[in-house]
Order: structure tokens, then sequence, then C-alpha cells
């Protein structure tokens, strides 16, 4: 089946920013306790923090990253988190139905953040909390000295402050699930005065208000108007969250969900258009859409399974067994974020260990790395620069969730005298013949191919192999300024080009 594609230099969509793959990590099962902390652990080091977890969230390239929640930030209580570590209170966490010790808190993540080069994005509790603690907590975090609590960081052996730049309000204030849930212009309001409080302390804050917890939730998208109107000057992002399942068995309507997630996209970016105009606002708020992952596997199972549990400390929860569907998956979303770069800033993959990731992590035991970790590594060291249009010629197909939907999944991304292509064939039994149009470029050539393909769809990496991983590819060449060859049914490819 022959494709024909083509990019052109000059048709570019936006530079793109690198926070499009940070990461969210939550107090939620093993994610913390034993994922990236394991004190006594043979890799722990002198912190308590697993060695090998953090050479795979190192080899990530992980710009920032989301914390402490997600449901646990709604009735979490940060200061329980801070001073020694003998006096600090143990808590029940409502959203999880299980036990905090609350031995990692906010200056114990920041070493491991810091030791591994990643910024910061903190979230607020507007649940059960709100202005004051919000207020409270951003000074600890930021101000240098000679107040009350930056006085008390310091006292905790933390002399300089974090400047952390990026602050959540809240965590999906919609659900009916959440801990202190409200009405959109009840939020909306108290969004506005906590950014405002804020910013009074942290001038160049990036402040995110929440967006719908999904696209299906009956709310959506008027919540998105209705706190955007209380609140848009104020902000600059409004967040979005999505995950996606394939309970059904059927492959190509679970790729189709990536056309559905840039409706979403799309219609938020629609709404965020008429507020600024209703309100003749001057300054831009983009789409933070900070959890996304595929999440279905043991949803259903832990979803009874934590609702009547007796509140164990660090449980097994939501502890996926990622697939090489999954894989095509992953790609085919992130080449979405790049196509939407233009709407999307910051984009966090949920979570990064144990629960619902790409990495996971065996207590006492061997770390490994997931199926879905290689995409998106692969998109975050390569993804970087400025996204190209592309256009595609070539067979499509109809599921339930989208019609018209292309068989070859393709984003493009240049910088530095460099083209990255990225592709999918999501066709189940066909080979795609691609030709793609370099329009602009001279003297292109192959710099590297990596593909990731030939594996059953319901195949798994483990502790004691990762069968599925990148592989040196072949069969592609550049000819006259086109760049052309055979994709494998179900494959996965990353190009990139000298220019």
């Amino acid at each position: 089946m022959r494709v024909n594609a083509a990019i052109h230099r000059d048709f570019a969509i936006s530079n793109i920013d690198d926070r499009l793959y940070a990461a969210f990590i939550e107090h939620m099962g093993r994610a913390i306790y034993s994922g990236i902390y394991e004190p006594g652990h043979p890799q722990a080091d002198q912190h308590g923090f697993r060695r090998d977890v953090a050479q795979f969230v190192r080899d990530l390239k992980i710009p920032a990253i989301r914390y402490p929640g997600g449901n646990f930030v709604s009735a979490y209580n940060w200061e329980d988190g801070i001073g020694p570590k003998a006096d600090r209170p143990v808590r029940l966490d409502l959203a999880w139905r299980s036990k905090e010790s609350n031995q990692v808190g906010i200056n114990e993540f920041a070493t491991w953040a810091n030791d591994l080069g990643i910024d910061m994005m903190l979230a607020v509790n507007l649940g059960s909390r709100g202005i004051e603690e919000a207020r409270n907590f951003m000074e600890y975090v930021n101000h240098p000295g000679g107040t009350y609590w930056s006085d008390l960081r310091r006292s905790h052996g933390v002399d300089k402050p974090y400047n952390v730049k990026m602050w959540c309000l809240g965590n999906e204030m919609d659900g009916p699930w959440q801990i202190g849930a409200k009405p959109a212009r009840e939020y909306g309001r108290l969004a506005d005065e906590t950014a405002k409080a804020l910013r009074a302390m942290t001038p160049d804050a990036e402040l995110i208000v929440c967006g719908s917890s999904n696209d299906q939730m009956p709310t959506y998208p008027e919540w998105e108007r209705s706190v955007l109107e209380e609140c848009y000057e104020h902000v600059d992002y409004i967040s979005l969250h999505k995950y996606f399942g394939n309970s059904s068995r059927d492959t190509l309507n679970f790729f189709g969900k990536i056309e559905e997630t840039g409706r979403y996209i799309n219609a938020i970016g629609g709404v965020i258009d008429f507020v600024k105009a209703k309100k003749r606002a001057k300054n831009d708020v983009h789409i933070c859409f900070d959890e996304w992952n595929v999440w279905y596997h043991r949803r259903e199972e832990d979803s009874r399974r934590w609702r009547t549990w007796d509140w164990p400390e660090a449980p097994d929860l939501l502890e996926e067994n990622y697939t090489f569907e999954d894989t095509l998956f992953v790609a085919g979303l992130l080449n979405e974020f790049i196509r939407r770069s233009d709407r999307v800033k910051i984009a966090c993959i949920a979570q990064l260990v144990n629960v619902i990731a790409p990495i996971r992590a065996d207590k006492g035991g061997k770390a490994w790395r997931q199926s879905i970790y290689w995409p998106y590594q692969l998109a975050s060291l390569y993804g970087r620069g400025t996204a190209l249009r592309v256009a595609v010629d070539g067979p499509k197909y109809d599921c339930e969730v989208a019609s018209d939907v292309d068989f070859l999944d393709i984003s493009a991304v240049t910088k530095d005298g460099t083209v990255t292509v990225f592709i999918v064939n999501r066709h189940l039994t066909e080979t795609l013949d691609l030709r793609l149009s370099l329009t602009g470029y001279k003297d292109a050539s192959i710099e590297f191919h990596k593909v990731i393909e030939g594996h059953d769809l319901m195949a798994t990496n483990g502790p004691d192999a990762e069968p599925i991983a990148p592989a040196d590819g072949k069969g592609l060449a550049v000819d006259d300024g086109t760049l052309g060859g055979k994709l494998a049914p179900l494959s996965y490819h990353v190009v990139r080009l000298k220019v």
C-alpha cells in the first residue's frame, strides 16, 4: 500500500516546549515508596532513593515533573512532610484509602528531582484547603529568607529557595470523587484569588488551572468556559486529563482514540479563544495536558480492591503490564502532542514509576523499563525543536470513535540542521510503501533509524527480559529529496535526517 507524504521546511506548526515531555508522580501505591525511594535497598543512595530507578529516569531527560498529586493533593497537608522524619505524622490518604508515612516530603523530593536535573511542578491543595495554605507553601519553597516559612525551610537544612515556577491550582476539581470538589464558578473564583496571591510572591510563576478531568465529563466543555471566565487574566495554562484503554480488544479503534484526543485539544483551544475574545484579554492561555497514559489492564480489578482494603501503606496499586500494542499507541499519542504543540505546551505522562508507569521496580528487587518507556524516551530525546506540518495521502479507516483515520501516523521535528520523523504504521497486516517528500531541504541523509516492530500485540517486558526495545532499522533511504522505503505492519520508526 502506497503512502505519499510531504513536509516543507517553511511550513512550521510551532516551537515545541521541552516540557511536552514532562512527567507526573503521586503519593499513590508504590510510586514513591519502593518506587523511587526505598531505604535499605541494595541500590539505595545516601538519601534512600534507588539508583537503578534514577538512572532509568535520567535516561529519559525529563524536563519537569508534577508532584505530589493527583487526587492525593486534595486532602494533603504539605506541612506533614517537613522537619525531622521521626516527628512526621502518619496520615490517612483519603484518595487511595491507604496510609501516608510522610517520609518523603517537599525537601526529599526536591533533592531527588534536582539530582536528576528535573524542574518541579507543584500542586496546591484547593480541595480541603485554600489560599492561605497555598501561600504558605510557596513562601516555604520560594522565598529566600527572613520570614516565618522561609526561615523554617532554612532551619530544615535548605538555605536557598527552590524557585519553583510551575504551580497547579488544585487537581480535577470537577470530579465528584475529589475531596472538596466544587462547581465551576466557585472553583474558578478560588483559583483566581489563589493565583493573585501566588503571583504576588512569585511574579513570574506559571499557573495552571484545572480543566475537565476528561472529555467524557457531563460538564465538559462548559466547565472550561466557566472556569476561565473567572480567572483567565491570572493563569497561564488550563489542564486536560485523559486515559486510554482497549477493553474491547479492537486495536484500530484503540488507535483511533488518538484522533479523539485531537478533537479534545481543538475544542478546548476554541474555548480558550472564545473567553479571550469575550474578556478582551491580552494574555494567552495554553494547554497543560498534565495527565495522560494507557490505563485499563488493571483498572477495573484495582478499583474494587482499593475501595475495600484496610488502609495499607504503599500498596500494590495500578501496576499495569504494558504491551507492544500500548507501545504503538503511546508513540502515536506523542505524535499528536507534537502536531498540537501550538496549543499543548506541557504534557505529563502519568505516572512515572510503578503506578501506570513506564518504569517498574520490585520491592527489594530489580527495576525494568516497560514497553512504553521507549517511545517516550525517543520523543523526549529527539522531539525537541520546531514541529513541522506533515501532509499525508494514503489509506484510511473508520472506527467507532473516529472516521478517516490514517494508517500512517507521522510527525516531524526540525532542529539544528536535522529533521526527525516519528512514524507509526497502524495497519494490522499490510506493509506501507512510504514516499516522504522533503521539500526545501537539500542533501538530506539518514543519521540514524530506530525501529520497534515484530512483536505480538500482547507481548510485554519484565524484570528478567526487555524484548520490546528499539533496534537499528533498515530499508529506508533518501533519494532525490524523498525518504522512501517499506514500513512493516504494526511498526514504529524514528528516523533522524541531516539536512
